[in-house]
């Protein structure tokens, strides 16, 4: 009975083990990868969005249409892009869709500025930098992704925002912000504030010495708030070429996330904290990849080839 009992224990220990593995496989198949490319034959300026799985196979445009189209973020399986399709070149309005392209559905009537965006309240919430007219330009609102309502939690024309990402917990909102728009002596700084569009405060202070600081490119953008750890990574020029950083929430701690000659930029985390996708490219820009990183072994791989030069703005989407 003991032996009987034994064998089990060791039967069932097994079988749980093999049902933990399988279940972590299945999960990591469902999760893939949307980013952007750009057609270069063309005629129009066509952007289109590629899925692929984790490991780079399997890479299929789901979209297959003559419009600009860019995808900045996604919650679970639902994945969020602006489009021009419909209206007129380059204005923007937000769209989703499945990772297989084929549930595209317009999300709301705002028109939206070229921007990163963030969702919570599991996806139903949206924060964007939208536009209303000519003269209400790069200010944030709220949309309800159901019913594509929206409100405006900022009202400052003079100002910049852009690129807003909710905390995990949905309550503060880190962003880009220039306090005049027109100065083109100035540039933009990541702020903190309340999900309000009340209390901010200022995360980072761009080091002008820094021999990259009259050069264009980021100063502190396209922030993006890890899930599980206490930091907020970023895209900032220095010393030659476009890098990730991070910083506390409480601007404390500053730091370089990944330390590679290449140069890295628009980026997002999985939901739960583990892998880093993120696109990178030589220090002249010539030629992007999309990268995957384990983030605890720090392990990359490149999963995009040379076929298409411009491989941007990775996010995850699951299947």
């Amino acid at each position: 009975m003991k032996q009987t009992t034994s064998v089990l224990a060791i039967f069932f220990a097994l079988h749980s083990n093999v049902t933990a593995q399988s279940t972590a496989i299945n999960s990591m198949h469902k999760m893939c990868i949307a980013y952007n490319i750009h057609l270069p034959d063309s005629t129009k300026d066509d952007w289109e969005i590629i899925k692929m799985n984790l490991d780079g196979s399997g890479k299929k445009n789901i979209l297959n249409n003559d419009d600009v189209a860019w995808t900045y973020t996604s919650y679970l399986d639902r994945l969020f892009f602006i489009s021009d399709r419909d209206t007129c070149y380059r204005c923007f309005f937000l769209y989703e869709t499945n990772a297989n392209g084929s549930t595209i559905k317009k999300v709301s009537n705002l028109q939206l500025e070229d921007s990163w965006m963030s969702c919570r309240n599991n996806g139903e919430e949206m924060i964007v930098a939208g536009r209303i007219g000519k003269t209400v330009r790069f200010q944030f609102f709220i949309i309800n992704t159901k019913t594509g309502t929206y409100k405006q939690i900022t009202n400052d024309t003079a100002a910049l925002y852009r690129d807003p990402c909710f905390s995990p917990d949905g309550k503060k909102i880190v962003f880009s912000y220039q306090k005049n728009k027109r100065d083109k002596s100035t540039h933009e700084e990541l702020f903190l504030m309340d999900d309000s569009g009340k209390n901010m405060t200022q995360l980072t202070h761009y080091p002008e010495s820094n021999p990259s600081a009259k050069d264009y490119g980021y100063r502190a953008g396209s922030a993006r708030w890890h899930p599980t750890e206490n930091f907020i990574s970023y895209v900032s020029l220095q010393d030659g070429r476009h890098s990730i950083y991070a910083v506390t929430p409480d601007a404390k701690k500053h730091w370089k996330l990944i330390d590679n000659p290449e140069s890295e930029s628009w980026h997002q985390w999985s939901s739960d904290g583990k892998w880093l996708v993120f696109n990178s490219s030589d220090k002249a820009e010539t030629q992007y990849h999309i990268e995957l990183m384990n983030w605890a072994t720090k392990e990359k791989k490149q999963l995009t080839d040379a076929t298409y030069k411009s491989q941007l703005s990775p996010v995850f989407i699951e299947e």
